[in-house]
């Protein structure tokens, strides 16, 4: 084996496999002793670097067979009621081979794309780590999704084979196509049962090696084009990059982790499989409906929280409860998705004595700037590159380095945790990629002290909640609307939300600028779009453009802020028509 951990092709491939465990275990080891040392880590630190790596192989697997992980939980599941289960790294080693084995028995194949479309259930565990062992490419997909998203994904995704909740199977009888039907739960007339699963080999052989720069990932993410963006990662550049999201956390073996995201999204991938295992700590979830503060901390209470990861969103909620009920606060907590409100981080210090760390990554790459633990938190700054990442700010006009500019990665020395590019779209890779930075489309602003500031987008995606939006996507669905000639979507300020979708909308002729008509668009929204995407604000109005008759949101979303909290003249809000509730 090379001085970096390179996996040899040719050798045996219990010897080749166990090369691969040494060399990451070796970068993790490091990352772990560090984890309060950032000089130290950021210096050692290396990637490792392999031709060949499965991680559910050869990784989840070797440590699930080590003595210390014997009893040790992967993945503890609350549900709301009460009710809760729990699985040891061994058990899901075993119960993922099943599933592999069984998936192969229905024609899953190495490069083959499976849709994968659960809530946080075993079942989605199991299936990830068995789509890995058999070299399938995973598909992630929101339960949110309705078919119009879904039929996008079989198609540019070219998925195979599907594996989705029982409840949502009625949504693919719109989505054409000759792929696998596999429903979990109940059994469902014209799909295969999850539930066989359990007659399978509990004893995986893989059918060759997994090549490092095989693909593993595809993730549909909005853009400000007509089409969203597929993510391509490899088997290494979230597996294994995700170590700079664990450094992040501050994860280590025997950590109890909890992360609000939701399945489908990129951060539930972070903080809910790859950085939480690489740390041989727990990945603990409580299924709740319905966001409730005091029983959240209740849980985390119980069942010994060590670590904590949420959203803006969820920190501001959770401030408006009384936090000091939390008798045991987790040592470790996290936020990412939007810059956090320091009055969010000064309670939360009060209360818990604990200091929320930022963190900035992408769909597209892992964590690659934070305040990591051991660090001074500088007040509205996101921290400093983590270990094995070099990011550069660039002036999008000069193209020089700055200290003001768009947020790059240098590819020089280019990070584990990078995706490989855009699937199908050469031209946007090559975008991303030119002049030898990888573009984030972020801004930033850098002290002496290489402690960086989130400025804002390049471009016009926004998030609300912790849900990025595309304007654009919501836009061409306004357009159907037949009272609808323009419209223009921008982030409107809340404070629960951070931000919530707001249209200006200019009528077609014989439409009139009243409450029954922004009534009826935003119930065609309601009706068209995914739950997390809704028009929450509309305003009737003319649009500014440029002469060559662009839409000009920079002055859109200049007015919002100009409202701030306050209501301006003439906005209809989604709250002032109750009955939009009962409408589907």
């Amino acid at each position: 084996m090379s001085e970096k951990g390179e996996r040899q092709v040719g050798n045996d491939p219990n010897t080749t496999s166990m090369q691969a465990y040494q060399a990451f275990r070796q970068a993790r080891d490091l990352l772990v002793t560090h984890r309060e040392d950032y000089e130290a880590a950021r210096r050692e630190f290396a990637w490792p670097e392999f031709t060949e790596f499965n991680w559910a192989l050869d990784w989840f697997d070797r440590i699930a067979a080590e003595d210390h992980n014997a009893d040790r939980f992967a993945l503890w599941i609350v549900e709301e009621d009460g009710s809760e289960n729990r699985w040891t790294f061994p058990k899901l080693a075993r119960r993922s081979a099943q599933v592999a084995n069984w998936l192969r028995g229905l024609g899953v194949r190495r490069g083959d794309r499976v849709i994968l479309m659960l809530g946080n259930q075993v079942e989605l565990w199991e299936t990830i780590l068995a789509c890995i062992k058999l070299g399938a490419v995973i598909i992630p997909a929101s339960t949110l999704l309705g078919a119009a998203d879904l039929r996008d994904r079989v198609e540019r995704g070219q998925a195979r084979h599907v594996v989705v909740r029982d409840v949502d199977t009625a949504t693919f009888a719109e989505v054409p196509g000759g792929y696998t039907r596999i429903a979990v739960g109940e059994r469902v007339d014209g799909w295969e049962s999850f539930t066989d699963s359990a007659a399978g080999d509990p004893v995986f052989t893989p059918d060759g090696p997994t090549r490092a720069d095989d693909p593993l990932l595809l993730y549909f993410t909005s853009g400000t084009t007509a089409k969203p963006k597929l993510v391509r990662h490899t088997h290494v550049s979230y597996p294994v990059g995700h170590l700079s999201t664990m450094y992040w956390i501050g994860l280590e073996p025997g950590d109890v982790h909890l992360n609000i995201s939701s399945p489908g999204w990129a951060k539930h991938a972070w903080s809910n499989v790859f950085a939480p295992w690489n740390a041989e700590a727990t990945v603990f979830l409580y299924n709740y409906g319905r966001f409730d503060a005091n029983s959240l901390m209740a849980q985390i209470d119980r069942c010994g929280v060590t670590s904590f990861c949420a959203p803006p969103t969820v920190w501001r909620m959770l401030i408006q409860a009384d936090l000091s009920t939390l008798r045991h606060p987790p040592r470790k907590v996290v936020g990412a998705g939007e810059p956090l409100n320091p009055e969010v981080i000064d309670q939360v210090r009060q209360a818990w004595g604990v200091t929320i760390r930022d963190g900035f990554g992408q769909t597209e790459t892992s964590v690659q700037i934070a305040n990591t633990p051991g660090q001074e938190v500088k007040p509205g700054s996101m921290g400093r590159a983590v270990p094995g990442f070099t990011v550069v700010l660039v002036d999008p006009v000069t193209g020089e380095r700055a200290r003001e500019g768009e947020i790059c990665l240098d590819l020089s020395s280019r990070p584990a945790g990078l995706m490989t590019g855009y699937a199908g779209d050469d031209e946007r890779t090559a975008t991303a990629f030119e002049d030898g930075y990888y573009h984030t489309g972020d801004v930033g602003a850098v002290d002496d002290d290489g402690y960086i500031t989130y400025v804002g987008r390049t471009d016009d995606v926004f998030k609300s909640s912790d849900y990025r939006i595309s304007p654009f996507e919501l836009e061409s669905v306004l357009l159907e609307h037949e009272a609808v000639a323009e419209a223009a979507v921008v982030p409107a300020p809340d404070e629960i939300r951070l931000s919530v979708p707001k249209a200006y909308v200019v009528l077609a002729n014989g439409f009139e600028p009243d409450a029954a008509t922004a009534e009826s668009i935003l119930a065609f929204a309601r009706k068209n779009l995914a739950p997390y995407k809704r028009i929450r604000r509309l305003e009737f109005a003319d649009l500014p453009k440029t002469i060559s008759g662009k839409i000009r949101r920079v002055e859109l979303r200049g007015k919002e802020h100009t409202h701030g909290d306050g209501r301006p003249d003439g906005e209809f809000r989604e709250e002032d028509f109750p009955a939009l509730k009962n409408r589907s």
